[in-house]
């Protein structure tokens, strides 16, 4: 039998409407987010840049189906979502927003948390701030609290050049990309010549799908504010909550080909959550874990999460559908 490649994409992958979408308000702006699998145990998966809830498709479907209720949010200003009124897009104020969509939005008081880049940093503040929602936490290239033998390591380099620019020079960047086709050509880089991902994981039909939103002269700006808010204190609408949490149980996932996140990522995230699993180290597999290694990463967190899954009210009712 021949081996199916990895980025082979299922009937779906590329379907912008292959889940309902719903949004809150809550917090003055509409925030589009999935849910699948209601009643299921809460499990959050917040994208990172430059990606939507896109990047999660693959495996919306195989979590939600294990028994999870999978929660998936555009971030402001990201896909679907507005921008918040107040124009920050720093890690506090996403961090705010997803603590309201899970509590006054959906009514839950623990949730597992799961993310990568821009969403790991996110989910990271969300469980210091408010240590009694998160039940546990899955953690993928992303940035970790400065310690140990990584500390200080500074933003530089020709890999890290687009995070001076968007950050910098966010309004100038902007202007240039002054159509559809050069904005969605420059977050395309991300996906191909940068090589975040691992070598040809994007064919040019899911480089299509996952560009498509950031089209938009909106979105793509917006998108940036993140980078602002690392450089101008004023872009920030408070500090960020980053820090080793030793009372979390994190589980680690670390995409090696990752041209972006340094090397030793899982080294750093280990010594930051002591209280981990893995890291498991993910071979072909860059920095879009769950597009590029969907199975790897949904068998983990349902390995993981199985002492939860198996002790959730009305799961053996689940279990027979």
């Amino acid at each position: 039998m021949s081996a199916v490649p990895l980025n082979t994409l299922a009937p779906g992958d590329l379907d912008n409407r292959r889940f309902p979408v719903h949004t809150y308000t809550g917090r003055g702006f509409r925030q589009a987010y999935v849910r699948e699998g209601e009643g299921g145990v809460p499990l959050l998966l917040v994208h990172g840049w430059p990606e939507t809830k896109r990047i999660w498709w693959r495996v919306v479907g195989p979590l939600a189906a294990a028994g999870f209720e999978v929660v998936v949010p555009d971030l402001r200003g990201f896909g679907d979502s507005e921008d918040g009124p107040d124009r920050f897009g720093d890690v506090a104020a996403h961090s705010r927003d997803l603590h309201a969509l899970l509590t006054d939005g959906l009514g839950h008081d623990q949730v597992v948390l799961a993310g990568g880049d821009l969403g790991g940093a996110v989910i990271q503040d969300l469980a210091l701030r408010w240590p009694e929602l998160a039940d546990r936490l899955v953690l993928f290239n992303a940035p970790v609290p400065g310690i140990g033998r990584h500390a200080g390591r500074p933003v530089g380099g020709s890999a890290h050049d687009y995070f001076v620019r968007q950050g910098t020079d966010a309004d100038g960047l902007a202007a240039e990309l002054a159509t559809p086709d050069q904005r969605r050509r420059y977050i395309a880089t991300f996906y191909t010549s940068r090589f975040w991902a691992h070598e040809g994981a994007f064919g040019p039909d899911a480089v299509d799908f996952h560009t498509e939103p950031f089209a938009d002269a909106r979105v793509l700006r917006a998108s940036f504010r993140a980078y602002e808010s690392f450089f101008d204190p004023a872009a920030r609408s408070e500090e960020s909550v980053l820090a080793p949490n030793p009372d979390l149980r994190a589980l680690i996932l670390y995409g090696p080909s990752d041209h972006v996140i340094p090397n030793g990522f899982d080294l750093d995230a280990a010594e930051a959550f002591p209280d981990h699993v893995g890291p498991f180290l993910l071979r072909e597999c860059g920095h879009f874990v769950p597009w590029e290694a969907p199975h790897a990463f949904a068998s983990a967190v349902i390995a993981f999460c199985g002492d939860i899954l198996a002790g959730w009210p009305g799961r053996s009712n689940r279990s027979s559908d």
